[in-house]
């Protein structure tokens, strides 16, 4: 293994891209992610691939292959191997692909590289079809776009979907099918051993492989606990400010850098409150979701079954894959999720597990409330199980079963 400062050998490089490539096409390939048909591979462009860490993006580049022609190489550059990786490295690189006559190149975290964007940026000048996979949205889309400007396409991977996860688990669609999911979440590896510690370990591999050392966060212990507070609070609002005397943290200022570098590395994600002014946008408390519900059933401080917040968090990360842009409405009621595509309103969402006569006037008055602001006629509860029509005045108010949603009949 090499150490940092000292240099690569040429021998070395060749040898870890020969041992990559024959685990890599060995690993298991069955369960087609449905991504696969939106990546299109351009002469000129290179696709990124971002996603949270063992969503599956290396087993995706393995179902882009048949669809390449040429030789195909695979580097990972977490490999302890190329731990000592450095520019002059990229030079012997470039020989080792150029003797196997590479054509198709699939780097995985190579953001992690000084002067990364510059290699690839000559790979694509040099006629090779590249995609790029990584744990980090902001490092690869940033400085891929300065260097890249409109030659890249970028594609956000999720772990499994409830298609997939029916899919892997053998299983048909049912009340019973979707209460599993919303228990386990779609991580791939944690679905087929169903050990909690791959889900604590991948949790403490995000903080420090993909935020600690990444950015330099000397304070572990306290990212740590903010990390695991934030995911045991999905669905509630948190604020910066309030949360700095809770976790030693003596600025909000670094208290929302953290924010950031968690929601960069895909553990959770924030949900602001809606407000025309975006000013008001950043000072108001936002809602905090985790980015899958097995990480929230397996590394969170709760003591209850949270059915409520498990289906809440489901439909958010739902719309979050459909690439729509997500807030929440409070005024005098709130409403859990209003819905933009392309900077225009679409629809008004409450999420409740179970609508019953405690609860329906409560649900029925945030939602109309934000139905007359935005100036729509209809709106929607998502239930877990429960299907209804109201009427309202002069706005139709339907309850619909998650599972209907996630078949597409929203």
């Amino acid at each position: 293994m090499s150490k940092k400062g000292e240099m690569l050998t040429q021998n070395i490089i060749a040898e870890v891209i020969e041992s990559q490539n024959e685990v890599w096409l060995k690993k298991d390939n069955s369960i087609r992610r449905d991504k696969l048909p939106e990546i299109k591979i351009f002469d000129g462009f290179v696709n990124i691939i971002t996603g949270v860490r063992r969503c599956g993006k290396s087993t995706l580049l393995r179902q882009l292959l048949p669809a390449a022609s040429g030789k195909s190489v695979f580097l990972n550059f977490e490999d302890p191997r190329l731990a000592g990786f450095e520019k002059d490295d990229f030079g012997r690189l470039d020989r080792q692909l150029k003797f196997l006559k590479a054509e198709n190149l699939y780097f995985d975290e190579i953001q992690m590289l000084e002067s990364w964007e510059l290699y690839v940026r000559q790979k694509l000048d040099e006629g090779y079809n590249i995609v790029v996979t990584g744990s980090n949205a902001t490092l690869l889309s940033k400085e891929l776009g300065t260097k890249l400007t409109g030659r890249h396409l970028q594609t956000e991977l999720f772990p499994f979907s409830y298609k997939e996860f029916l899919r892997l688990e053998k299983l048909g669609d049912s009340q019973k099918a979707m209460a599993l999911y919303l228990q386990r979440g779609g991580f791939p590896e944690f679905l087929k051993t169903q050990h909690p510690v791959v889900l604590q370990q991948l949790f403490d591999d995000i903080l420090m492989r993909d935020i600690a050392v990444r950015y330099g966060v000397r304070d572990v212990t306290s990212l740590r606990r903010l990390a695991v507070y934030l995911i045991s609070n999905i669905g509630k609002p948190v604020s910066a400010t309030n949360l700095t005397s809770l976790f030693s943290i003596k600025a909000a200022s670094t208290m929302l850098e953290y924010f950031s570098y968690l929601q960069d590395a895909y553990l959770v994600q924030f949900v602001p409150k809606f407000s025309y002014s975006l000013k008001t946008q950043i000072r108001n408390p936002k809602k905090v979701y985790a980015m899958d519900l097995g990480l929230f059933t397996h590394n969170s401080i709760t003591f209850t079954e949270e059915n409520g917040r498990r289906l809440e968090n489901q439909v958010f990360l739902y719309y979050r894959q459909q690439g729509k842009e997500l807030f929440y409405f409070s005024e005098k009621r709130e409403c859990d999720f209003v819905v933009f595509d392309k900077g225009k309103i679409q629809e008004a969402i409450q999420v409740c597990y179970e609508v019953n006569e405690d609860n329906l006037k409560r649900e029925i008055a945030g939602l109309t409330e934000a139905l007359d602001f935005f100036g729509l006629k209809k709106g929607k509860i998502i239930t877990f199980n429960q299907s209804d029509v109201y009427q309202v005045e002069d706005k139709e108010i339907t309850l619909v079963p998650v599972r209907r949603l996630f078949r597409g009949g929203g």
